[in-house]
């Protein structure tokens, strides 16, 4: 029977195609890598019967990166990065194994269905797993490599799909590699100069990277560009005239009338005006025109607009409502997410898709009279030739869907709903009057037929005063008329949802990675969200911003990135070639990077004036190993130490407090030691700051710290204070936190497990012997008499943490809240081993202590 390989691009997809596509008659087990699970079921495949598998990646396989040595900030010239330094492909996610994961699945089939999300970034997908499978899938067919096109999760959509298989593209998957290689390299140049330039010169920046992006830096742009217009914007006094009128005959409540003229910015002019119109006491109707106007209901729903009115509406950030959308997606509630498509296909059920809707109390009248009455067809928008709009698939309610997502399907929904609903008509009427010389008027609309505001209510004609029915040549007396003095207002700071729109009509980025450029914006410190998800710019933002413009404009302008798109776009089309577009856009970013580098004082005049030279930040904290001076402890990301006297900087662990450790020092370059901790219920671990960027030893590498140090004897190091392997990862040794008592733990060196054992003891210590069953180092427990839980309340003992049964209840495993989900089940009992003790180099598996503990947290 010859097999078929189908793979989605995440697991949930993977498991709802299969329960269509096999009628729930499937069986479903866990692949190697414990991230995706594998479905498995006999069908009918082009005529034949056939094994049916299918089974999921994780988003991309792969992720481009320099080799390795070119990593190295100190030891490369950033302009190497444009040219000289060679890129590979890595495994995006190395702990999910995802290559050997879908070659073993994929080995011995005969064919493959690729059921990657139907969009570039899907199509560069689709050759990611044929490299990975390829080699080792049978030979021999004609054609084993077939691309499913699906943009829901429907029964209906997943057979369409598979019924009309085609190929993946190659064109769009290039595009999407040109991307990714542009946006790597020029990303990392300019982010590694000025990153080092900066940081280097200056303490409060705030800022852990001072990065760069061909889209992400356009986008700050406009942001910047809006408070600029603030901070010039000079308010004028302008004035104007306010009349109020009343029909003698009926007595209602004053009208008050808008002067055309509008507005003039000259009292004196203001003040005649309203000394001509108040020759007249009454006022004349002049004119009374009545006119039937329409609101038209909204297109269909694409990316860009969800995205908006997510913002402005829902109050939902840009990248959060994406996540919740594709989860809506996945779940089949949503189609596809991803769309600059405004236009149904004619074949597009739109009957059966709101048939679907009559159950939900919130619309299901407006539902049924539509059914009744026949839909109205939707209005003509674009067709971007990807994905139908963005439409509800299947009901739901918000019990569901949570609060989140409920309120972005209520949305779509709604929406929906309103494309195939009738206009929303009103009646206008404007009547104009004269006072004296001076013309005035006042409108008012009166509701025909609500249309589609129905189920739209907030974009409904809003209830206003009646406007008096009169005819031409009614008079009215004047009450009041007065001059009102007013004043110009500035702009306000830019909405996430104009930032969306500004976005999309430079072509900067696309609807999928529009979320990421704001948000990229929000974490580097560039902006911060005011209420009303208003962008306002912070100092390094603005700075940054300025500096491109003294140097070199169209580093921040919208127009060469906008002119890139337009060229990976004509990639994804097969009308430009990959290399050309590729080496046309690097050469004109290096020339770019080479002036910018040599014009970077121009950008570092504006630094000088907002922020602080990195001697003049920070408070004194601890010894410089070769001056025995204070360092700095500058707080502000990144956090490091400064030598104001030698004029070096040293790096610190990040997200954590630091402090001085005992006023011991380093035995190799007598710095004192400083004490990172992540809290009192995380972990902590002393570091030397000249070691930690500069690693003493061979087997060290930079951001090590004392609890992965190799020296031979010294107090503080791995070799002292290891006791035995991580019962969680494979690389991770288990060392004891000597600040932690008396609530006394050890923790691991490379993941965040943390193991809380002997509490309340007065002492605990590393022995020099190990255990003779799994190699671990043994600890010296020494409990105070009146506290101790050892048996005939003994004081002292000496044994492994991992096998010694009088240690069994007094080790607790606390949390692991790194821990990846591919570790999960089975994997618990690893052993644990001494490190630097000679024979201990290969382990023993320790006894059921550590291995039970483990298994308890899985």
């Amino acid at each position: 029977m010859r097999s078929v390989l189908m793979v989605a691009e995440k697991p949930s997809l993977a498991q709802a195609i299969a329960k269509i596509l096999s009628k729930g008659n499937c069986t479903s087990r866990k692949g190697l890598n414990g991230a995706c699970s594998v479905h498995e079921y006999t069908g009918i495949f082009q005529g034949q019967t056939v094994h049916f598998k299918m089974t999921s990646v994780c988003g991309h396989v792969m992720s481009l990166d320099f080799i390795g040595k070119y990593n190295n900030w100190d030891k490369v010239d950033p302009a190497e990065l444009f040219s000289k330094a060679p890129t590979e492909k890595k495994e995006a996610n190395p702990k999910l194994n995802m290559v050997k994961f879908l070659q073993v699945e994929a080995r011995g089939s005969d064919c493959v269905v690729l059921w990657l999300d139907c969009d570039k970034e899907g199509e560069n997908i689709c050759f990611e797993v044929l490299d990975a499978i390829q080699p080792v899938m049978n030979k021999g067919s004609a054609r084993s490599v077939y691309r499913a096109k699906f943009s829901s999760i429907t029964d209906t959509d997943i057979w369409n799909a598979m019924n009309r298989l085609g190929e993946p593209n190659h064109n769009e998957a290039l595009s999407v590699d040109a991307r990714q290689e542009l946006d790597l390299r020029i990303g990392c140049a300019f982010t590694r100069f000025q990153t080092k330039y900066f940081q280097g010169k200056y303490g409060n920046l705030d800022s852990s990277l001072i990065s760069f992006g061909p889209c992400q830096t356009p986008t700050l742009g406009f942001c910047v560009e809006r408070h600029d217009k603030i901070q010039s914007f000079k308010p004028e006094t302008y004035w104007v005239i306010q009349a109020k009128v009343n029909h003698d005959l009926r007595k209602e409540s004053p009208l008050t009338l808008d002067w055309n003229r509008v507005r003039v910015f000259d009292r004196e002019v203001g003040q005649m005006f309203v000394n001509l119109a108040k020759t007249s006491r009454d006022a004349q109707v002049e004119l009374v025109s009545k006119k039937e106007k329409t609101k038209q209901r909204p297109q269909a729903l694409n990316t860009v607009e969800m995205l908006r009115v997510a913002s402005s509406a829902l109050g939902m950030g840009p990248q959060h409502t994406m996540q919740i959308a594709e989860r809506l997606y996945t779940q089949g509630y949503i189609s596809y997410p991803r769309t600059e498509t405004t236009h149904y296909p004619a074949n597009f059920d739109l009957k059966g898709t709101l048939k679907q809707q009559t159950n939900n109390p919130f619309w299901v009248e407006e539902v049924k009279a539509l059914l009744s009455t026949g839909i109205n067809q939707p209005r003509k928008g674009t067709d971007a030739g990807d994905h139908p709009p963005i439409t509800p698939m299947c009901a739901a309610t918000e019990a569901e869907l949570g609060s989140d997502g409920w309120r972005l399907y209520e949305y779509i929904t709604r929406h929906f709903i309103a494309t195939v609903s009738q206009d929303c008509k009103y009646l206008q009427t404007t009547i104009e009057f004269s006072i004296g010389t001076e013309a005035f008027s006042c409108s008012g609309r009166t509701l025909i037929s609500p249309g589609y505001t129905t189920v739209m209510p907030w974009q409904g004609i809003p209830l206003e005063e009646s406007i008096p029915v009169c005819e031409r040549g009614d008079t009215f007396s004047v009450d009041e008329i007065k001059l009102i003095e007013k004043q110009t207002s500035p702009p306000d700071y830019l909405t996430e949802a104009e930032l969306i729109t500004l976005m999309e009509k430079h072509g900067i980025g696309t609807d999928a990675s529009i979320p990421v450029h704001i948000n990229n914006i929000c974490q580097r410190n560039y902006v911060t969200v005011e209420s009303g998800r208003k962008l306002k710019p912070t100092n390094l933002g603005i700075v940054l911003v300025h500096g491109y413009y003294k140097i070199d404009a169209e580093l921040v302008l919208p127009t060469i990135r906008s002119a890139v798109e337009k060229q990976l776009n004509l990639i994804a089309q097969g009308k430009a070639n990959y290399h050309q577009v590729l080496q046309h856009a690097l050469d004109i970013f290096k020339r770019k990077f080479h002036y910018f580098v040599d014009s970077i004082t121009n950008m570092d005049e504006l630094m000088e004036v907002s922020f602080s030279p990195i001697a003049a930040t920070g408070k004194p904290l601890s010894r410089c190993g070769k001056c025995h001076r204070f360092m700095k402890y500058i707080q502000a990301k990144p956090s490091r130490l400064h030598c104001s006297h030698c004029d070096e900087t040293y790096s610190l662990p990040q997200n954590g407090a630091i402090k001085l450790y005992k006023e011991l020092r380093c035995p190799l370059d007598d710095f004192e030691l400083v004490l990172w901790t992540s809290g009192a219920r995380g972990k902590s671990y002393p570091l030397c700051p000249y070691c930690f960027s500069n690693p003493p030893f061979r087997d060290m590498k930079k951001g090590m710290g004392c609890n992965e140090c190799t020296h031979p004897s010294c107090q503080h190091s791995l070799n002292s204070l290891g006791i035995g392997q991580c019962v969680e990862c494979d690389s991770g040794v288990l060392v004891l936190d000597p600040t932690s008592g008396p609530k006394w733990r050890m923790a691991c060196n490379k993941c965040n497990v943390v193991v809380h054992f002997f509490e309340h003891a007065h002492k605990v210590q590393v022995a020099q012997e190990s255990c003779d069953v799994c190699d671990a180092s043994l600890v010296a427990v020494d409990f105070n008499k009146t506290r101790t839980p050892l048996p005939a309340s003994e004081t002292q003992h000496t044994g492994c943490v991992f096998c010694d049964p009088v240690f069994q209840d007094l080790v607790e495993l606390k949390h692991a809240t790194m821990r990846h989900s591919m570790y999960r089940g089975g994997g618990g009992r690893r052993g644990g081993r001494g490190r630097g003790r000679g024979r201990r180099g290969n382990a023993k598996k320790p006894k059921d202590k550590m291995a039970a503990l483990a298994a308890y947290f899985v």
